[in-house]
């Protein structure tokens, strides 16, 4: 290299040092600057509940803030169209996007129909900071079983009308607020509880979104975790045979050490619901609309004692119940040539997974 390229690429790289720090100057001070905004707003500290609640009133999904009382932690009350949201995590950012995320999640769940359902009343979802303000609270929420919603390790549940969740990062956390906003939808609405595979392969519908303008939009062809299980599955020949599969009740596999039968069950369910929605342009999405509306009527012909199981929530839905009324209403609703439509199911999975490669562990 000759000298005067040398020296001209040493003043280059120099000028190029110097723009780096000059941005890098830039984005800090923007941020401290930020920061100093965010923490003067309302005259009162970000980080307290009145601080907080001051912050969020301006965000379009917001109706009322107020801060919360309780014994686990600082914490406020966030009002929307459609939800109640009492949380401890004070995180700004993702405080500022939660209001949109429910009223999104709200109208994602409508769209599962093809006429839309009105909510009177609030949902309640409590949001905590950590795990621990969690479990404090799920002792005193489930004040017999609680050891089994301890066993919980990442996620959330629903319960008696309410989400109970706590942050493990903010994709992770949308995703089960999301799950299980569904279960908490239909349990409210609908007059029938769902079929297992049915409840759960929706849900695994609202676990992965995207933002854009205020907005989040649910798309699951992105949940590379469910398609990566059914990928697994696949290739390690595990698939659970789809007449099996309608009847399974979750505990049946949660409830064992098995990890591959628990991640199979899901996949399965969240490919099967894709299938029934989107397979050969949609050709079965009105059955499926049918069989939704259906439960949401109370219009299933089931007889008076399996109608009284459908509907009573506080009736465990029993492995029996869900091994003989599931296949019944698949048959009548979705198709009775089950050896037919499960070649073209599994044909279905395979489209959906061929793109997918798993990581090496």
């Amino acid at each position: 290299m000759s000298g005067y390229k040398q020296t001209f690429n040493r003043k280059l790289a120099a000028k190029a040092g110097i723009f780096v720090i000059s941005i890098a100057l830039m984005v800090l001070c923007g941020c401290l600057a930020g920061s100093k905004r965010i923490r003067q707003n309302g005259n009162a500290d970000l980080l307290t509940p009145e601080g907080m609640a001051q912050y969020l009133k301006d965000v379009p999904s917001v109706q009322a803030t107020e801060t919360w009382q309780n014994q686990y932690g600082p914490g406020i009350i966030i009002k929307t169209r459609h939800y109640r949201i009492y949380t401890t995590l004070l995180d700004p950012l993702m405080l500022r996007q939660l209001p949109s995320f429910m009223e999104s999640a709200h109208r994602a769940y409508q769209n599962q129909l093809p006429e839309p359902i009105e909510t009177q009343t609030a949902f309640d979802t409590y949001l905590f900071a950590t795990r621990s303000q969690w479990e404090d609270f799920t002792k005193t929420f489930v004040p017999r079983n609680w050891p089994v919603y301890l066993k919980i390790q990442k996620g959330a549940y629903y319960l008696n009308g309410r989400c109970v969740a706590y942050n493990i990062g903010r994709t992770r956390t949308f995703a089960v607020l999301g799950h299980e906003g569904w279960h908490q939808f239909n349990s409210r609405h609908f007059t029938f509880r769902l079929p297992s595979w049915l409840d759960e392969g929706i849900s695994t519908l609202f676990e992965t979104c995207r933002y854009d303008r205020g907005v989040f939009h649910f798309d699951p062809g992105q949940n590379l975790g469910r398609l990566g299980a059914l990928r697994k599955t696949i290739l390690e020949g595990n698939m659970i045979p789809l007449p099996s599969l309608i009847g399974l009740n979750p505990g049946q596999v949660v409830s064992g050490s098995d990890t591959d039968a628990v991640m199979a069950f899901y996949a399965q369910s969240y490919a099967l619901v894709r299938f029934l929605r989107e397979d050969n342009y949609g050709r079965r999405l009105a059955n499926y609309h049918n069989l939704l509306l259906a439960a949401l009527r109370g219009n299933w012909p089931l007889d008076d004692t399996l109608k009284r199981i459908a509907s009573d929530r506080n009736i465990p839905m029993t492995v029996n119940f869900n091994r003989f009324v599931s296949p019944r209403l698949f048959s009548l609703y979705i198709d009775s040539d089950m050896a037919t439509l499960e070649k073209q199911y599994l044909a279905f999975c395979k489209k959906l997974v061929y793109h997918i490669r798993l990581q090496q562990p």
